[in-house]
């Protein structure tokens, strides 16, 4: 996971943060708010990361359809790995050896 998108990637930890919890329910979206409560990133760090995912096509973002003065509330976008996305993650993670104790191994 070096590279994404041909570019080298100097943020691996970040990345391993935010596939590895995309992994935990690869079906089910989650809003950029979440991940960085989740993860602690900021949004300066979170965002940039989540565009470079999105734009290998490791992830897919889809706004919400709310209308934000019923909600009262911005509209959120919610990512989520894509088919290739998750075997691309799996390998990505299965390269720096992460074990979680209770999950099962990536590979």
């Amino acid at each position: 996971m070096e590279r994404i998108n041909g570019r080298k990637n100097p943020n691996v930890w970040t990345d391993v943060e935010v596939l590895t919890l995309l992994l935990e329910s690869p079906q089910e979206g989650r809003s950029g708010a979440s991940i960085s409560k989740a993860t602690g990133l900021g949004s300066g760090t979170m965002y940039p990361l989540l565009q470079r995912l999105e734009l290998a096509k490791w992830i897919e973002g889809k706004w919400e359809d709310v209308d934000p003065s019923e909600v009262g509330r911005p509209k959120r976008r919610f990512y989520k790995l894509t088919p290739s996305g998750q075997v691309e993650a799996k390998k990505a993670l299965a390269e720096f050896q992460i074990l979680v104790p209770g999950v099962a191994a990536w590979t």
